[in-house]
C-alpha cells in the first residue's frame, strides 16, 4: 500500500506541474462535444505525465482516465485519473483546480491523491490508515446541523432536467437555514475540502469515477460519509455524489429527494 501512496502522490504533483507550467499562458482551447466543456493543452499533457509515472511505477495495471482510452489488462488494480479538475475554471485563469489520482481494487477505491498545485496543497488518503493535507493528519467538520452548516454543489454538464434539480435543491437548502453554498468548479477538490473540515456536506447529480474517486476515499478516511443521492455505495461508474461530515448526511439525503 505505502509503494502504491507514493505513486499516487508522487503522479498527483506531476499533474501539478504541468498544470503551473501552462497557467495563465495563452494555451490552445477546444470543447469536447458541448460548448462549454473545455478541453486544454494542459489536460493532455498532464494526463501523458501522470500516466508516465504510473506505467513507470506500476507496469501492467489497468488505467481508467478522463481524456484517453487505455488497453484494458487481467489486473486487479485500476488507476483512476483526472489529469485536470476544474478544466473552465484554469482555462479562463480562475486558480481553482487539481490534479486526482486514485487507485482501486477490484473496484473498492483503497487509496488517492489530489493536489492543487496554486496552493501547494496535497491531499491523500489509504484505507484504514486516515487522511492527510501536506502531512497534517485531517478530519471532517464537527457540524451537527445544516444550520451550522456550509455545502458545496456542482453543475454538471447537463443543462436539462439536472441543472434544474439542482436549482430547486439550493432553494430547498437554503429554506432550511443553511450558513451557505459555495460552488467552486472542482469536484475533487470539494471533496477534499468535505475532508478536510472546510464545509460539511457535498452534492452533485452526476459525476464521472475519475471525478470522485480519490475523493471518495479521502472523505471515508478523515471520517465522513460518501454515497449516491439514494445513499447507495458508489462504484466506479458515472453517479449523482453525496457527501458528507457523516453527521448531516441523512438530512441532506432527505432534502435532495424531496426537492422535486
Amino acid at each position: 500500500m505505502e509503494d502504491f501512496l507514493r505513486v499516487a502522490k508522487e503522479a498527483a504533483k506531476r499533474g501539478g506541474d504541468i498544470h503551473k507550467r501552462f497557467f495563465k499562458r495563452d494555451i490552445k482551447t477546444k470543447t469536447k462535444g458541448r460548448e462549454y466543456d473545455l478541453l486544454t493543452e494542459a489536460d493532455l499533457e498532464a494526463e501523458k505525465a501522470i500516466v508516465g509515472v504510473i506505467k513507470k511505477r506500476c507496469a501492467g495495471h489497468n488505467i481508467l482516465a478522463e481524456e484517453n482510452v487505455y488497453e484494458k489488462t487481467d489486473s486487479v488494480y485500476t488507476w483512476v485519473i483526472d489529469p485536470l479538475d476544474g478544466t473552465n475554471n484554469f482555462a479562463n485563469n480562475m486558480p481553482i483546480f487539481c490534479s486526482s489520482v486514485g487507485l482501486a481494487k477490484e473496484g473498492e477505491v483503497i487509496l488517492g491523491a489530489v493536489y492543487d498545485v496554486m496552493r501547494d496543497e496535497l491531499f491523500w488518503a489509504a484505507k484504514g490508515e486516515g487522511a492527510f493535507m501536506n502531512g497534517k493528519e485531517i478530519e471532517v467538520s464537527s457540524s451537527g446541523t445544516l444550520t451550522s452548516s456550509i455545502l458545496i454543489t456542482g453543475f454538471y454538464y447537463n443543462r436539462g432536467r439536472e441543472m434544474e434539480r439542482t436549482l430547486k435543491r439550493i432553494k430547498e437548502f437554503l429554506s432550511n437555514g443553511i450558513l451557505g453554498i459555495r460552488r467552486l468548479g472542482s469536484a475533487a477538490l470539494d471533496l477534499c475540502y468535505i475532508a478536510c473540515g472546510r464545509a460539511s456536506g457535498f452534492w452533485e447529480c452526476e459525476l464521472s469515477p475519475w471525478d470522485f474517486a480519490a475523493g471518495k476515499i479521502l472523505v471515508e478516511e478523515a471520517g465522513g460519509n460518501i454515497t449516491d443521492s439514494e445513499g447507495r455505495p458508489l462504484t466506479l461508474k458515472n453517479s449523482s455524489v453525496v457527501a458528507s461530515n457523516g453527521k448531516i448526511h441523512e438530512d441532506m439525503l432527505e432534502i435532495i429527494n424531496g426537492a422535486f
